[in-house]
């Protein structure tokens, strides 16, 4: 009964489950806004090229 009850008071796993639950959530605003992120940076990629062939 001991081994029960120090189980669940054991917390050494809850770290790994909120940096994967954190990525899960990431992963998943990728996905939804994928176009508009990568319209977002070529046009960062297109300021970029313009702006080193001016100097």
């Amino acid at each position: 009964m001991d081994h029960v009850k120090m189980f669940l008071q054991e917390e050494d796993g809850v770290g790994v489950v909120e940096i994967i639950l954190i990525l899960v959530v990431l992963i998943g605003l990728v996905v939804i806004f994928k176009n508009q992120l990568t319209k977002l940076v070529n046009n960062i990629f297109k300021k970029i090229t313009n702006q080193s062939n001016g100097i």
